[in-house]
């Protein structure tokens, strides 16, 4: 999460830069699209993507030909971008007028570039043609900027833990009764922990290895540090319990040990999980994928987050995509035509089940989920991504304060590095972001 938020904001701070460029020349594209428009009479749009992979450029572009294919008025043309670059080049475009008809975007910021102008005011389309109910309310909630849509929510994710079965049967556990508590999920770590002298032989559980710290002050809180009016709040004492029972985890394996499993975790085929040298782990669903390619025998399980204690709530984390028309789109009516097909149930589940990807369409999610191409594991891991939701919170980028996860960072790495207290980094946390909306007001 703190990644992906972190990536969003550099993106926001280029906003204002790039408003002001002029004589940004964008490549033939839309050229392209306005001579295809004149000699065929459809109108053209632009649609960029970062889907360029092996796997889900066929996919999109099998959807846009279908669409292409249901109607004889709009032709959609796709424009693949890499994914570091799609944003910068959007804003420019946007900066020089000449923006795509349709992009792809990171559905936390969408609130924030719907104050920044750089994203169409979808009301116009929406009084008439209300499709909000197709979605997960915290999907649709993350597209408003002061009551008004900006995006249509596409896809999404949520966090869930996996498990090794026949790990836990090794050491007494029942496989099917895994851990629902932090307390259990610590005592099952320590029982699942396997030594040969100073050296692991296999890891039962490290809680910063597929999320960061930010996940966990989420499930112990059940809402992120905004609330509702924007006020912000860090500095407590559940949240320096949390930490220093993170650092716990930390101090117990060595720095040695994280190290040298996290590079078995990065290179993919090498993952411990895999070989049974990490007994669980939180990741997204489409961590199943990695299973179903690289450990087809593997023996596991599927859960939701453990909770705080009892009756806390098993709160996950999210993020999403939406399909969004930029500010000063030419074909605004062509566009929200081709966005209801996209996040329309057919295309919907269409991309669930080709990507085994969490779709933002309620009806198409669960309809993914009773595909009959999944695998027995494959349907097991959709359907318990599906029943997630339900627990699974988005973070919108605060627009009062775009930026304020860099104010927290590196408080946070010191005290993960011993140079701060847990209550020092978030008394100094609670103090810069403060400081930091002040400003902004």
């Amino acid at each position: 999460m703190n990644k992906t938020r972190s990536f969003i904001f550099v993106l926001a701070a280029l906003v204002l830069f790039l408003s002001g460029c002029a004589g940004f020349q964008t490549s033939s594209n839309n050229e392209e699209a306005n001579k295809e428009e004149n000699t065929e009479g459809k109108t053209v749009i632009d649609f960029w993507t970062f889907w360029g992979s092996e796997i889900r450029r066929p996919i999109i572009e099998k959807m846009i030909a279908d669409f292409n294919e249901s109607q004889d008025e709009i032709e959609v043309k796709h424009t693949y971008l890499p994914f570091g670059d799609i944003w910068t080049k959007e804003l420019a475009a946007i900066a020089a007028g000449d923006p795509p008809d349709v992009v792809i975007n990171d559905i936390n910021a969408t609130a924030l570039r719907g104050q920044k102008e750089q994203a169409m005011n979808l009301s116009q389309f929406l009084e008439q043609d209300d499709i909000s109910n197709r979605f997960y309310p915290e999907l649709w909630d993350a597209t408003l900027y002061e009551g008004d849509s900006y995006g249509v929510p596409f896809n999404t994710d949520t966090r869930v833990l996996f498990y090794n079965k026949d790990a836990f049967e090794e050491v007494g556990l029942d496989p099917e009764n895994p851990p629902t508590t932090w307390a259990e999920l610590e005592e099952y770590a320590a029982k699942l922990d396997k030594k040969s002298g100073d050296n692991y032989d296999r890891i039962g559980f490290y809680p910063l290895w597929g999320v960061g710290y930010d996940v966990w002050l989420l499930n112990a809180n059940g809402q992120n540090y905004f609330d509702e009016q924007n006020n912000f709040q860090i500095d407590t004492a559940k949240n320096e319990e949390v930490l220093n029972w993170l650092k716990s985890f930390k101090d117990r394996y060595g720095e040695d040990v994280i190290n040298s499993y996290q590079a078995q975790i990065d290179s993919q085929q090498g993952h411990p999980f895999f070989s049974g040298d990490l007994a669980m782990i939180v990741q997204q669903p489409t961590f199943y994928t990695q299973i179903r390619d690289y450990a087809q025998d593997l023996n596991f399980g599927v859960v939701e987050l453990p909770e705080y204690e009892e009756g806390n709530g098993h709160t996950s984390w999210g993020g999403g995509f939406v399909a969004e028309i930029p500010a000063g789109a030419k074909n605004p009516e062509a566009s929200w035509e081709f966005i209801k097909y996209l996040t329309d149930v057919e295309a919907q589940t269409y991309w669930a089940v080709q990507n085994f990807d969490n779709v933002a369409n309620i009806e198409a999610a669960e309809s993914a989920a009773e595909s009959t191409e999944f695998t027995e594991d494959g349907t097991m891991v959709y359907q318990k991504a599906v029943e997630n939701m339900e627990h699974t919170l988005l973070t919108p980028v605060p627009v009062i304060a775009p930026d304020f996860s860099s104010f927290i960072n590196p408080n946070m790495d010191e005290f993960f590095l011993g140079s701060m207290t847990a209550k020092e980094a978030l008394e100094k946390s609670q103090t810069d972001v403060e400081n930091l909306i002040k400003k902004n007001q």
